[in-house]
């Protein structure tokens, strides 16, 4: 298993003494997952953190209608879990879907919360990770939900290219909260 990405990735947060990285890595294991290959069910207890090496992953609940409503979509170098599930100990309100073929790294909730109690390193990466995706990152999504238009938050995702030519439009749509339909009447208006 080539961990060298996941193991940077940690270390931009914070680095890791190799004690605690021979304990991490003691508990992670690869796992390959086919497109559209769930990785956690909504209703089930969350028992892994992932770390994708390769591939896409949708992070989507379902409302009564039996429709996706995609959250977000993780690409590589990225790591997922559901993560409110995770802290309130109860059943994820969300799925977790490959919507490539994905090559991730997991590991286990419970040995992984264990070890943050022993490894004080690990534990900062843990903070500083929730910090910034949980908090920085989160709070302009919260705000764009509330007060920019479908065609404002559009123009957004098209900022990131190399998400936005690998999502289907289908789950842009769900993304920005629109049908496909509407999506399609917002791209025409921008290619004017």
């Amino acid at each position: 298993m080539n961990n060298s990405e996941f193991l940077k990735e940690i270390n931009t947060y914070y680095p890791l003494s190799e004690k605690t990285t021979a304990a991490l890595m003691d508990i992670c294991s690869e796992e390959h997952f086919q497109k559209n290959e769930l990785l956690l069910e909504s209703g089930n207890m969350a028992r892994y953190y992932y770390f994708i090496k390769s591939g896409l992953i949708g992070y989507y609940m379902t409302d009564e209608a039996g429709s996706s409503i995609y959250k977000i979509f993780f690409e590589e170098n990225s790591f997922v879990a559901s993560t409110a599930a995770i802290i309130k100990n109860v059943p994820s309100d969300f799925s977790i879907i490959a919507l490539e073929d994905c090559s991730v790294i997991k590991y286990p909730v419970k040995m992984y919360r264990e070890l943050l109690e022993q490894y004080h390193d690990l534990a900062l990466f843990h903070i500083r990770y929730l910090e910034k995706n949980w908090v920085v990152k989160k709070e302009p999504l919260e705000v764009s939900l509330k007060f920019e238009t479908a065609k404002q938050r559009y123009l957004l995702l098209l900022e990131n290219k190399s998400l936005y030519n690998r999502l289907k439009q289908h789950h842009i749509a769900s993304y920005l909260g629109i049908t496909p339909t509407q999506l399609s009447r917002i791209k025409k208006e921008i290619n004017r």
